[in-house]
C-alpha cells in the first residue's frame, strides 16, 4: 500500500492489524515482538514529548535499535528535521557534520552524545518533514541529501510493488539505518507491506541473527553477502535475498541461488530515496524500473531519471551542487547504462569520480586525494583504486618505504572507517596514465594494478 508518511503507515496497521508483530528485537537474551499498536503508541507518546522540547533538528546516531526506530519516527511526527548519522564515524567527522546539519538535539550513545554536546547548533527553521542522509561513506559536507518522509515512503512502495512482502514475512534488518539503502530496504519496505521487521543486533551477531530471528527475507550489500555465504549463516526459512548498494560478483549471486533462494539485485542512489530498479528474472543485471520512475539514457550513456515522488529536494545548503545534477526534474545519476529491448535497465559503469566499495559505501576521490596530496606532497604521482575488496594507493616515484608512508598517511586513516582506509601501497613502475587535462585515467587501471611492492 502507498503511504504519504510514517504516521499514516503506522496508524493504518495499528488500526487494521493491531496485534500483528511490527518489530522483532532482543530483550534480555530473548526475542521480543512489538505489535503495530504498541509501536504506534510508543511513537505517538515520544512525539508529544519532542513537541514540547523546543528543539528543531535531531541528530540521530542511528544504532538500529527499537529505541532508535521509535525516536526517528517520533521526531518526524513532531515536526523536527532529522539528520541520520553513522555512529561509527570518527568523532572529528561527527563534530563537523552536526553544526553543518543544524542539529540542536542529539540521540544515541550517552557517552558519545556528551562528547558531542558542544558541537550542536541553534537549530533550523522550516525543517519539518526533512530527513538528511549523507551519501554513503562520504565526509564531504556538501553531500547531505535532503529527502522527505513522503519520498522515502514512495520509494518503499516502489520496491514493494515489484517485490512485495506478505504480512507473515519477517524482514531481517542488518544494514545501518543511517544509509538510505538500509533504512528503506531494511526497515521501511517491511513495515509498508505490513510485515514484521527483525532488528539485527550489530556486526558481532551477523552469524547468529539468522538463527535467532528466522527471517524469510533480508537485504544485504555484496561484502556482507560474501561473508554470510562463506560462514553458512543462512537459515532454512529464508526465501528472498535483496542485494544492492554496490557491484556484486555473479558468483556470489549464483552461490546464493544454489541455496534455493530467490535473489534480486537492486540499483538506486541516496538521491533517489534508494531503489530505482530491481531484477525480477533469471538475469540479475537486467533490472525492471520501478513504477514511479522514468529512466532515459543520455547520448553519452549516462542514466537519467525522472521520479517526482522519490527524487531528493537537493543537497543541503548547496544549491550549486543540486543544480549540477538536477535540472527540470531530471536527475543526472552519474552512472552509465542502457535499456534493453524489454525496457530493463543495465548499469555498466560510473561517470562519477568515486570508488564504490564492496560494503556499499562510496569514497569520493577528489576529496580523498586532495587530503592525501597534502600528506604526500604536491608533486606526488598517485591515485586510489580498488584491489579486490581493499583500497589501494597506487604510487609512482616516491622513495619512502611503506612503513614511513603509512605513518605519513595516519591523519587520513584516522578519519575513515576500516573499509575505507588504505590497505595496500602499490608501486607503479611508470608514471600513472593521464588524460590531456592531467586527470588520472582510472579506467586504465581496471585491467590490473601496476606490479611492485605491497604492504
Amino acid at each position: 500500500m502507498r503511504f504519504s508518511g510514517f504516521e499514516e503507515l503506522l496508524t493504518h496497521y495499528a488500526e487494521r492489524t493491531p496485534d500483528a508483530p511490527a518489530i522483532l528485537c532482543e530483550e534480555n537474551g530473548a526475542r521480543r515482538a512489538v505489535s503495530y499498536r504498541e509501536l504506534e503508541g510508543a511513537v505517538a507518546s515520544r512525539a508529544a514529548e519532542l513537541r514540547g522540547s523546543g528543539k528543531t533538528c535531531l541528530g540521530l546516531l542511528a544504532d538500529g535499535s527499537l529505541a532508535c526506530v521509535i525516536e526517528l519516527f517520533a521526531a518526524v511526527r513532531a515536526g523536527l528535521q532529522v539528520v541520520l548519522l553513522d555512529e561509527s564515524l570518527a568523532t572529528p567527522v561527527l563534530r563537523g557534520l552536526l553544526p553543518y546539519a543544524d542539529a540542536d538535539l542529539l540521540w544515541g550513545d550517552a557517552e558519545l552524545c556528551r562528547e558531542l554536546a558542544g558541537d550542536l547548533s541553534a537549530g533550523v527553521r522550516d525543517g519539518a518533514g526533512r530527513l538528511l542522509f549523507f551519501t554513503s561513506g562520504t565526509t564531504e559536507r556538501s553531500r547531505a541529501v535532503v529527502l522527505t518522509e513522503e519520498s522515502l515512503c514512495a520509494s518503499a512502495w516502489n520496491g514493494g510493488a515489484l517485490l512485495p512482502l506478505q504480512p507473515d514475512d519477517t524482514l531481517l534488518c542488518l544494514l545501518p539505518l543511517a544509509h538510505v539503502f538500509g533504512f528503506v530496504c531494511g526497515l521501511l519496505w517491511g513495515l509498508s507491506c505490513g510485515a514484521c521487521v527483525a532488528l539485527g543486533r550489530g556486526a558481532r551477531h551477523y552469524l547468529d541473527d539468522f538463527d535467532f530471528f528466522r527471517p524469510t527475507a533480508v537485504s544485504v550489500v555484496p561484502l556482507l553477502l560474501g561473508f554470510l555465504l562463506k560462514q553458512k549463516a543462512i537459515n532454512p526459512e529464508l526465501r528472498l535475498l535483496l542485494v544492492g548498494a554496490g557491484e556484486c560478483p555473479p558468483q556470489l549471486l549464483e552461490a546464493a541461488r544454489a541455496l534455493g533462494l530467490r535473489v534480486c539485485f537492486g540499483y538506486g542512489l541516496t538521491e533517489t530515496s534508494s531503489g530505482v530498479a530491481l531484477s525480477l528474472g533469471d538475469d540479475p543485471y537486467a533490472m525492471t524500473v520501478c513504477p514511479d520512475d522514468e529512466v532515459t539514457i543520455a547520448p553519452d550513456g549516462e542514466i537519467l531519471l525522472r521520479a517526482p515522488s522519490c527524487v531528493m529536494r537537493g543537497y543541503y545548503k548547496h544549491p550549486e551542487a543540486t543544480e549540477a545534477v538536477l535540472a527540470d526534474g531530471v536527475l543526472h545519476t552519474g552512472d552509465l547504462g542502457g535499456l534493453d529491448g524489454e525496457g530493463r535497465l543495465r548499469v555498466t559503469g560510473r561517470k562519477k569520480d568515486m570508488l564504490v566499495l564492496p560494503d556499499g559505501t562510496k569514497l569520493f576521490l577528489p576529496e580523498a586525494e586532495g587530503e592525501l596530496r597534502e600528506l604526500l606532497g604536491v608533486d606526488a604521482d598517485f591515485t586510489l583504486t580498488l584491489d579486490g575488496e581493499r583500497v589501494a594507493l597506487v604510487l609512482y616515484g616516491d622513495g619512502r618505504g611503506d612503513a614511513e608512508l603509512f605513518a605519513a598517511l595516519a591523519p587520513y586513516q584516522e578519519l575513515r572507517a576500516r573499509g575505507q582506509q588504505i590497505a595496500r601501497i602499490v608501486r607503479a613502475k611508470e608514471p600513472l596514465p593521464r588524460t590531456a587535462t592531467g586527470k588520472v585515467r582510472r579506467w586504465a587501471l581496471k585491467t590490473g594494478l601496476p606490479t611492485g611492492g605491497a604492504s
